[in-house]
């Protein structure tokens, strides 16, 4: 905070540096420009009135910049600031020393010019101005009157032969000739209110080309003469109007000495000025004065500016040290003050301090890259546990969790982006309170455990924590591996080469027990006269039961070898009519319907195995059916709808039947997992594996049919892949 102060004071003082040389320029500029005007002989009071108020601006804004200057330095002193005392004096003895001529020179002009004033505007200049100005009227008047005098006559002879004249252009050029000569008027016309030239005397091309003004006409209409001088002053016009003429105006010039009309519009202009000098003759001493006096302030400003730049460069090397302490306190170890040449304290006290900065600054250079090569290597242990398959967590002392990459976050909250703060790890897996004692008591030898446990209301999983205590610390590191699919794997490997055995073993007799009843009855049942009945049942039961029995062989050797999908385009709406076909046809009591979204929807897919997928799912919802239907009698419905969504194929299968189990309806894709009573439980494990070989899944659930009948609901989903 210090130091941003302190740059800010310096920001302000160069801007006010620069403002005060602008405006000591500006000034100088401006009270030339007043002295340039005030010695011109026909100078505009107003001119000297507006340069005076641009002095007295100029001179408050250089005050306000000095002003602000002072008060800083005042403030400065009173705070203690290095410096600042050293500051007010030079500033108060350049102020004494420009103050003292300045007043006097001040007093003196002001004084000399009240006099000077005083005498020039005294009676006998004032009269003599002012006669100047009647004698120069009366001459022009003299010639106005002699003027008006010979137009009226000449325009009462020309009224008076208006009979003679009128329509004869020749007679009237000539009598206008005539006239002109008598009376000693060289130009004469007559025109109309528009302009036109109806006669002319032989010397009136000047007053052709120059018609009268048309507001001079409209006083003509009224009886005056109106008398008129020209743009060059040397003639003098005069318009009158012809009453015996129609719409006629007498237009006649006369030269007249352009050298008095020279001198008497020169002595108009000075009388004037005189005039308006006079009446602001206090004004304009108070705006002399102010002039002075502007002056003398200026002068004084600028010693005062000058004493204060002075000062500055005096005690500039120490606010430069000062400044540069302050950085190095913040951190800035790069700051360097300007080395002077000079072998003085101050020189010798800058280069030791930049001695001081360099060496600071390579110890913090080193403790940095240090720093440095540290953060790297934590990043890297960082970017290793996020890609990392295993849940890694860092546990403290009191198994509150302090690290935990993404995978962790994963398995125990199925969120990868949870952040575990003040969260322990026996919140999540309750089991973990022995493991971590356990670990604690032989820090050599990793604790591990397998366990299942299930995240919220989703599907349990199987997991394997391990957790290894940190050599001489408290803390523990813990790994968690989710291995719910590698369990699985394991346990479809086993029943898998369990079916292989059990089909080897039981089939091979079963085709001799079936054959050995069948002869039975075939041989011995007509021998038989005491109860054939009994006999007979007892080999049909032993032929279906061994028939049944080899379905079931049937199913463990096609789970056991359940062959590669073997893809290719299909018509997904065939397929599941054929499917269809054969149970309509082997159960025609019970209904069956079919919802296609599309007449053809084609996808990649094994069509074999996907028969049997739906074969199997029809033959689970029949199977429900029926064991509804002996508890509870009544018509059985089964349904299928396929649909095309994006790029998946869903089919469902829905029935009327007993429904799902709420517990454990995961673990009906289990192998030999059934709620059927005569069910191997191989059925939906072989939709499964099918669907896994088809990147599909297999979801189960509950339905509602036709409002109040409850049943189960099969949906197969596999990308089409075409």
């Amino acid at each position: 905070m210090i130091f941003q102060g302190a740059m800010k004071r310096i920001s302000r003082v160069v801007l006010s540096r620069r403002a005060a040389v602008f405006l000591t320029v500006a000034a100088v500029l401006s009270c030339l420009a007043t002295y340039s005007v005030m010695t011109k002989r026909s100078t505009d009071i107003n001119t000297v009135y507006w340069l005076l108020n641009l002095d007295l601006i100029l001179l408050l804004l250089m005050g306000t910049v000095v002003s602000r200057q002072v008060v800083r330095l005042w403030g400065e002193r009173k705070r203690g600031i290095a410096g600042a005392k050293l500051h007010v004096r030079l500033v108060f003895i350049f102020g004494v020393l420009a103050a003292a001529p300045a007043i006097l020179m001040a007093v003196f002009s002001s004084v000399f010019l009240y006099f000077g004033i005083h005498a020039w505007f005294n009676d006998h200049v004032s009269t003599a101005v002012h006669e100047s100005l009647e004698v120069a009227q009366a001459y022009l008047k003299e010639h106005q009157q002699v003027m008006r005098a010979d137009v009226l006559a000449m325009a009462n002879d020309l009224n008076r032969d208006s009979t003679d004249l009128s329509g004869n252009r020749q007679a009237f050029d000539e009598f206008l000739e005539t006239e002109s000569q008598l009376r000693g008027l060289p130009e004469a016309i007559i025109v109309n209110s528009n302009g036109k030239v109806l006669a002319s005397s032989r010397l009136s091309f000047t007053l052709e080309l120059d018609a009268p003004p048309q507001k001079t006409f409209q006083e003509a209409r009224k009886g005056d003469v109106v008398l008129l001088t020209g743009d060059s002053r040397d003639r003098i016009r005069a318009l009158v109007k012809l009453d015996r003429y129609f719409d006629s105006y007498l237009y006649v010039g006369r030269l007249v000495d352009a050298t008095v009309l020279q001198h008497m519009q020169t002595t108009e202009d000075a009388v004037k000025e005189y005039t308006t000098l006079q009446g602001r003759k206090t004004q304009l001493q108070v705006s002399v004065t102010a002039m002075f006096i502007a002056v003398a302030m200026l002068l004084l400003l600028a010693a005062i500016w000058f004493g204060l730049v002075f000062a500055e460069q005096l005690v500039t090397p120490i606010s430069a040290l000062i400044l540069a302490a302050e950085r190095v306190r913040e951190g800035d170890l790069r700051v360097r003050v300007a080395e002077s040449a000079n072998d003085d304290e101050i020189g010798l006290l800058g280069r030791a301090f930049n001695r001081m900065t360099t060496q600071i600054e390579e110890q913090r250079d080193e403790l940095i890259a240090a720093n440095r090569m540290l953060d790297e290597r934590r990043r890297f242990t960082e970017a290793v546990l996020s890609g990392a398959s295993s849940g890694v967590i860092g546990l403290d002392a009191q198994g509150f969790i302090t690290l935990a990459n993404s995978r962790a976050a994963e398995v125990l909250v199925g969120d990868s982006h949870y952040t575990f703060t003040g969260a322990r790890l026996i919140d999540f897996i309750p089991e973990a309170v022995d493991l971590l004692q356990k670990a604690h008591q032989s820090p050599d030898k990793p604790a591990a455990l397998q366990l299942e446990f299930a995240v919220g209301d989703g599907p349990r999983k199987t997991v394997f924590l391990r957790i290894t205590a940190e050599q001489g610390g408290e803390g523990a590191v813990a790994t968690i591996d989710d291995i719910t699919a590698l369990v699985s794997a394991q346990k479809k490997s086993a029943w898998a080469d369990v079916a292989r055995r059990i089909a080897h073993e039981i089939k091979n007799p079963l085709t001799p027990i079936q054959l050995s009843a069948e002869r039975l009855k075939r041989k011995y049942l007509p021998q038989i006269h005491d109860d054939p009945e009994t006999f007979e049942k007892c080999t049909d039961t032993i032929v279906r039961q061994v028939g049944d029995i080899g379905r079931m062989v049937g199913e463990f050797s096609a789970y056991a070898r359940m062959p590669n999908a073997q893809k290719m385009v299909e018509n997904i709406v065939d397929v599941c009519q054929d499917a269809l076909v054969l149970q309509k046809q082997a159960h025609p009591d019970m209904r069956f319907g079919f919802i296609a979204s599309e007449p053809v929807i084609k996808a990649n897919c094994d069509r074999s195995q996907l028969n049997q997928v739906i074969t199997n799912l029809l033959q689970n919802a029949i199977d429900s059916v029926q064991e509804r239907q002996q508890l509870h009698p009544g018509d059985g419905h089964v349904k299928m709808v396929l649909e095309q969504r994006g790029g998946n194929i869903l089919i469902s299968v829905e029935d009327n039947g007993l429904g799902l189990p709420e517990k454990g309806r995961d673990q009906l894709l289990e192998p030999y997992v059934t709620t059927k009573k005569k069910g191997s439980g191989l059925g939906l494990a072989i939709v499964k594996k099918i669907m896994e070989d088809h990147e599909g899944s297999v979801v189960l659930e509950n339905s509602v049919v036709q409002d109040t009948d409850t049943g189960a609901k099969a949906t197969i989903v596999f990308p089409r892949d075409i």
